[in-house]
């Protein structure tokens, strides 16, 4: 049964998510003698959208490494839609539903924005090299539905108009739009965005927040990266919060703005202060 947890903002009614999609259990990440996760453990619910916050060097990057197979978790396992992911490799974790973006942006440069959206549709495409050669049947239809589904994609990004320019002469934030229509094209169920809105202005912004929107409302679940907390509040339904590769706050984000720990780690003071006796 879906649960009630937090208000639809277009609405004022309560938002539901589904079951949890996917569950951190008890990860521990070693890299020889440092530990960057450290026993966390959180659910992601279908239809939500997470952030993941915390200082710099909390851990967050390393948890969006661990759970798309970068890397292997030394304890702990991370379960996906019912299945653990264990030792699967990271082609393997895209096609069971996990697609992400990165912290610096990873395009094919010299090819259009139309053509990067096409890598991505190409992961669940089964036409071999003979269907390709010969351009049999299979060949023709999924070719069609690539670009039936990257034409959809760009539209959503706002990117129609710049299908045919390749993606080095697109400015930087439709560069970053571009990349979360690549991840797309894959047919996520849970989207990861690794700081989405690095470098960018109030305006592209608040358009960020609007597009991460649309894209719950399409049905995917959204993993957030972001230090911008602005954002973080605006468009997050749940917040987790690490520092130094542990888990220190989850919640809503009311809830996450004023908690004394979450407070302590952002500005590095002690979440008990000893009250001075006055004369």
């Amino acid at each position: 049964m879906p649960e009630l947890t937090t208000d639809d903002t277009s609405t004022g009614a309560p938002r539901e998510f589904g079951p949890p999609l996917l569950s951190m259990e008890a990860v521990t990440l070693r890299f020889g003698g440092v530990v960057a996760l450290n026993d966390v453990s959180f659910d992601i619910r279908q239809g939500e959208i997470l952030g993941l916050i915390g200082p710099n060097g909390a851990g967050k990057t390393t948890c969006f490494n661990a759970l798309t197979g970068v890397y292997q978790p030394t304890s702990g396992q991370v379960v996906f839609d019912g299945r653990p992911l264990g030792n699967r490799k990271r082609y393997q974790i895209n096609r069971l539903g996990i697609a992400r973006t990165f912290q610096n942006i990873r395009l094919f440069q010299n090819m259009t924005a139309r053509e990067n959206v096409l890598v991505g549709a190409d992961s669940h495409h089964r036409a071999g090299v003979v269907n390709s050669l010969f351009r049999l049947p299979l060949h023709r239809r999924e070719t069609a539905d690539g670009n039936r589904l990257a034409d959809e994609l760009l539209d959503l990004m706002d990117l129609g108009h710049r299908s045919e320019d390749l993606a080095r002469n697109l400015s930087y934030g439709e560069q970053r739009r571009l990349e979360i229509a690549r991840a797309l094209a894959t047919k996520p169920k849970l989207l990861c965005l690794d700081e989405p809105a690095a470098g960018f202005n109030p305006v592209e912004k608040q358009r960020l927040m609007d597009l991460i929107r649309r894209v719950r409302d399409l049905g995917n679940t959204v993993l957030l990266i972001e230090h911008d907390m602005r954002l973080v509040m605006g468009v997050t339904d749940r917040i987790v919060v690490l520092e130094f590769g542990k888990k220190i706050a989850d919640g809503l984000p009311s809830e996450i703005r004023n908690d004394p720990a979450v407070i302590a780690a952002y500005l590095g003071v002690d979440d008990e202060t000893d009250e001075e006796e006055t004369p």
